[in-house]
């Protein structure tokens, strides 16, 4: 007959669980590997020419080194309104509040908890009261990786959001500047259409003295009519696209219509001009200054402690509890009262079967971060096309801005030697409205050529991250208005108000008699027992005088010194 001892078997029924369980979440661990992707890297040079840049030419400071004082204030104004960033600003908020959740995760929880209850527990004893108060701790012991995992996500996302926050902050400044851009344009072509209209409309008046001298065919003064009319078409047109780029800039800006349009006047129809910047000539370094690359590479992050929180999912978990508190029992007049405590239980779960939930839960995971990958790697390949897009643009627009500027200037050279012959009877009247066409559409080349070569520069400062940097990023961000209580720092020790304010506070909180008793010993005779009240009403007197004002500390040490004094006088 075996025979086991009944304590042993106890001991080593929990003890040989948790050691199987420790033992197969070892030998599952085993399949916890990092999950490959595609590692995406950009090309090892530019497929485009780079500019040249002009000396002190910087990308952060960029908005600043315009010709033109008045852009800077109308981004600013824009990004203080747009509903993108504020939005951006929301998304940070909630990343940071779950960064907080992950990290207090792998602590441990205290909750108090009180109760109170009257009734007759029992039939042996009479109706009695029961209360009590406790305070319950919880930890479960990250051994496999998952908390962990999901606190490396949640701080992977912040950091994403946080970049989105600035790639938002730098597409509102770009998209301003591309608006504001597109009115400067729109009133340099409505203030040529102006000219346009009344050379029109002069040359329609004269053909149509002439036609009724008998000078002119009236055939001709149709077509000069004709033409006028066009030309004021043309013009109420364009007028329309100038007010519609206003109404633009003023739903950006927020900035109401009558302080805008008072702002632009000073420089109507001026094309602002930029520093041309310099671009590195690796496309890596480059790249790594894109807030839009560094939030996917971060999700990217993101996603893998995801697949790592997900697969720990599947090991055994191992938790501790513990309570501590006084408790009180009264019944027929007895009461009993005390401290319980407890440790324990300590806790493991092993997932034996879960209809392949777990097993579902990390392929999927597995999945989001190939995904994440390839968004990765497909972001880094629109970055280079941006990049290389801009550089193509602005070598073209070098390129013809000679040949424009010719072309509008001797069209218009032409366009005023026929209306010279024309109005001297040496040409027709279709020659000169073929000239004036030809110039007017020179000139608005010239013009648009002009737009689109600073539109390629504001295209480049974005594709090029905007001055963004991994290293300030943070610092940049937007911070939250209050920090959680476990955020804000704690006064320093050296700190003379927090460390008087405690050492204070520790004497009033502790009972006269016991302080007395702790200095002179449990056994002092009666005999000095109204002295000692007397001094110590005499302190506390001081120390109340003290709290009163600034100088408690001195009143204090005034109040003690006296004490002494009295002592020695008895």
């Amino acid at each position: 007959m075996n025979r086991t001892n009944p304590r042993t078997h106890r001991r080593a029924g929990p003890l040989g669980t948790l050691a199987a369980a420790l033992l197969l979440a070892g030998c599952a661990s085993l399949d916890a590997s990092k999950p490959s992707a595609p590692l995406a890297a950009p090309a090892p040079q530019w497929q485009a020419p780079l500019p040249a840049a002009d000396p002190g030419a910087e990308l952060r400071q960029w908005w600043q080194q315009f010709d033109d004082p008045l852009l800077p204030r109308l981004i600013d104004a824009a990004q203080a309104a747009s509903p993108t960033l504020a939005e951006a600003r929301a998304r940070i908020e909630q990343a940071r509040a779950a960064r907080v959740a992950g990290g207090a995760a792998l602590g441990p929880t205290l909750d108090a908890n009180a109760q109170a209850a009257r009734g007759r527990f029992d039939l042996a004893s009479p109706a009695g009261t029961s209360a009590g108060a406790s305070l319950q701790a919880a930890w479960e012991i990250d051994l496999f990786g998952g908390v962990r995992a999901g606190r490396d996500a949640a701080q992977a996302r912040l950091e994403g959001a946080q970049a989105a926050w600035h790639d938002a902050r730098i597409s509102v400044a770009a998209e301003t500047a591309s608006s504001y851009l597109a009115l400067r344009a729109c009133e340099a072509q409505l203030a040529q259409t102006e000219l346009d209209a009344a050379s029109r409309a002069e040359t329609a008046r004269l053909t149509e003295l002439s036609a009724k001298a008998g000078f002119q065919a009236p055939a001709s003064a149709d077509l000069a009519r004709a033409s006028a009319a066009q030309g004021n078409a043309t013009l109420t047109q364009q007028r329309a696209a100038c007010d519609r780029a206003v109404k633009s800039l003023v739903a950006l800006t927020a900035l109401t219509e009558p302080d805008l349009r008072a702002q632009l006047q000073p420089r109507k129809a001026s094309l602002p001009k930029p520093a041309q910047l310099g671009v590195g000539s690796v496309p890596a370094q480059v790249l790594a200054q894109r807030p839009d690359l560094a939030a996917a590479e971060r999700e990217l992050a993101a996603a893998l402690a995801d697949v790592s929180q997900a697969r720990a999912q599947r090991y055994p978990r191992i938790a501790l509890a513990g309570s501590i508190g006084p408790s009180r029992f009264e019944t027929g007049g007895v009461s009993s009262s005390g401290t319980l405590w407890s440790v324990g239980p300590v806790s493991v779960t092993l997932p034996i079967f879960d209809g392949g939930v777990r097993r579902a839960n990390a392929a999927a995971a597995q999945a989001a971060y190939e995904a994440a990958a390839v968004r990765y790697a497909a972001r880094l390949r629109v970055a280079v096309r941006e990049v290389e897009e801009a550089l193509i643009a602005l070598q073209s627009t070098a390129a013809r801005g000679e040949d424009a500027r010719t072309a509008a200037e001797g069209f218009e050279r032409s366009y005023r030697a026929v209306e010279s012959r024309y109005r001297g009877g040496l040409a027709s009247l279709f020659e000169l409205e073929d000239a004036r066409r030809s110039a007017v559409a020179a000139q608005a080349a010239l013009i648009e050529l002009q737009r689109e070569r600073v539109a390629a520069w504001i295209t480049l400062y974005r594709s090029l991250g905007g001055g963004w940097n991994a290293a300030d990023a943070q610092a940049q961000a937007p911070e939250s208005p209050a920090a959680p209580a476990a955020e804000r720092p704690r006064p320093n020790a050296h700190e003379a108000p927090g460390h008087h304010w405690t050492h204070h506070h520790a004497q009033r909180t502790t009972p006269p008699a016991r302080r007395h008793a702790d200095r002179r010993g449990p056994h002092r005779p009666r005999r000095h027992a109204r002295r000692s009240r007397g001094r110590q009403a005499r302190r506390q007197e001081c120390r109340r005088a003290g709290q009163a004002g600034p100088h408690r500390h001195r009143h204090h040490a005034a109040g003690l010194q006296r004490a002494a004094e009295d002592r020695g006088q008895r």
